[in-house]
């Protein structure tokens, strides 16, 4: 399968895992929803800029985008959250939020790592 359609397929089933439209995406990232269908559709490349975007809103790194592997995807929809009747500033609050404790466990690793 080409890298376009695994990442959106990626992009889709994490999309619907949450109970997202495709136009709470685009509103998200700032885009048409045509953008998000071809995004899903394999048929546009979806920049780093979105993909980092991606990650954050979904609460995963940019390589479980790449993955193809639905085990490993199966996996990460764990720590999914269900987000019907959210904003788009809601949306870009819980990824922000999301960013920032990812960062500090990460630092908090880092710290242990060293001890």
């Amino acid at each position: 399968m080409e890298l376009q359609n695994i990442i959106g397929s990626n992009l889709q089933a994490f999309r619907s895992r949450l109970g997202l439209t495709q136009d709470q995406i685009a509103e998200f990232l700032e885009v048409d929803r045509s953008l998000i269908a071809k995004y899903e559709n394999g048929t546009n490349e979806v920049t780093y800029i979105h993909l980092k975007k991606f990650s954050h809103l979904f609460n995963i790194d940019v390589e479980d985008l790449l993955e193809e592997d639905s085990v490993r995807r199966e996996a990460n929809f764990a720590f999914a959250f269900r987000s019907s009747g959210l904003e788009t500033t809601d949306l870009k609050s819980i990824a922000e939020f999301q960013r920032v404790v990812k960062n500090y466990l990460e630092m908090e690793n880092l710290l242990n790592e060293t001890k």
